[in-house]
């Protein structure tokens, strides 16, 4: 995936919503003094599952975005979209009425779209008959929605698209619209990804899967991410979006620059339908793949935001990626998952993480794993354990690894 464009892409605008807060800010000064968004579940009943916790969004009122009645034909992981669209807009302060809005375009990542509202619908179908369905059934299950949503909320009329790529999917949607600006399709595009999948059906699904976590304790300390008692992710929701456009055009608006999208990587395990290889050879790959596009070095990153999911084959898949591609310099490195603390929101994970890198890189501090009690051998690198850490921070590398063994990993740099 070596490209010759020599096409800068830098990140101008963030928005974020999450199970530590509805804003950015909320959102990183959670994650970087090591507090947990997980509770437990209030979406769906508890009863009859064996997981009883997730990451949920709280105190969310789609109308503070858009007027009641767009709200109601929204799907809930469309809402989110537009909500942290809305912020990252502000944020990089664009002014849409003096571009070009055939050069702005949209790409978002999500792995399920509206599933709790296909759960909603087939329970009104069963009771009621189905010439009961809402007429906005479709256009709220659809997992292009979110992208049609932001791009009708902000008229924007220029390249469109949506990643479909389960938990690697908002990871590579900012490769993917990082390479659409680099051919010169896009002068700016909105990216990142939003999921809200907690619903019986989704609950029901990954249970039968033994995917989740059983923790019967304190639910912030559910999710474990490679710590030995680890037995399943939290399942959770949220939204991250990023604005990022070329840097001749940023600068040409005086836009503040927060960081440089510097390369991605992605490839497919083709081993299994839902469990990563357990050699981790696939990751291996789309890190790989990433370093090269992004012209770094192995001994030039200084940090990886694992994919970290808290399941057990998962973690020792993704150590063993690591050690695979960086060899003894993997020790050296450190590595964290945001998961820990807001759970495994599945197409928004990466888009979120993402957010997680580019603070990272601007306040020189790098947020704990939390919950690390007892070691894994499997698991044996440095996750900064509990607490965080203030190091300068260049290069940082995150990694998003999908069920159908879907594998992203993005480069982002330091801007200079």
């Amino acid at each position: 995936m070596t490209s010759n464009n020599q096409t800068r892409v830098v990140i101008t605008g963030m928005g974020a919503i999450t199970a530590l807060g509805n804003s950015v800010d909320e959102f990183w000064t959670g994650v970087k003094n090591g507090q947990s968004g997980i509770r437990e579940i209030s979406l769906v009943s508890p009863d009859g599952f064996p997981c009883k916790v997730s990451g949920e969004i709280q105190n969310f009122d789609a109308t503070e975005y858009m007027d009641r009645k767009e709200a109601r034909r929204m799907a809930r992981f469309s809402q989110f979209a537009v909500a942290a669209a809305y912020q990252s807009v502000k944020d990089s302060g664009i002014d849409f009425e003096k571009e070009d809005l055939d050069r702005v375009g949209v790409l978002i990542g999500s792995g399920s779209g509206g599933l709790p509202e296909t759960d909603q619908q087939s329970e009104i179908r069963v009771k009621r008959g189905a010439n009961r369905m809402s007429p906005y059934y479709i256009p709220m299950m659809l997992v292009n929605m979110a992208s049609a949503n932001i791009s009708h909320t902000f008229n924007l009329t220029g390249y469109t698209n949506t990643c479909v790529t389960a938990c690697a999917a908002s990871t590579q949607a900012i490769g993917e619209a990082a390479e659409v600006i680099r051919r010169g399709t896009a002068d700016v595009i909105v990216t990142g990804g939003s999921e809200a999948g907690i619903c019986e059906i989704g609950m029901g699904g990954f249970s039968t899967m033994r995917a989740l976590s059983t923790w019967d304790g304190d639910p912030a300390k559910a999710s474990r991410p490679f710590d030995k008692g680890r037995d399943g992710f939290a399942p959770a929701e949220g939204s991250g979006i990023l604005i990022i456009e070329s840097l001749e055009h940023a600068q040409a608006r005086g836009a503040r620059i927060y960081a440089e999208v510097g390369g991605w990587g992605v490839s497919s395990d083709a081993y299994h339908l839902v469990q990563p290889h357990p050699e981790g050879s696939g990751a291996a790959k789309a890190i790989k793949r990433a370093l090269d596009n992004a012209g770094v070095e192995l001994d030039e990153v200084d940090y990886i935001n694992a994919h970290g999911t808290s399941t057990l084959i998962n973690d020792a898949s993704e150590t063993k990626a690591i050690k695979a591609v960086f060899g003894e310099q993997a020790y050296k490195i450190p590595i964290s998952s945001t998961k820990s603390m807001v759970g495994h929101s599945l197409g928004a994970s990466g888009a979120l993480e993402a957010i997680v890198c580019i603070n990272s890189i601007n306040d020189s501090i790098l947020h704990p794993t939390i919950n690390q009690e007892e070691s894994d051998p499997d698991c044996d690198l440095d996750y900064i354990p509990n607490a965080a850490r203030e190091t300068e921070v260049n290069i940082t590398l995150s990694n998003s690894f999908g069920f159908g063994g879907q594998n992203a990993c993005l480069i982002i740099k330091k801007f200079a």
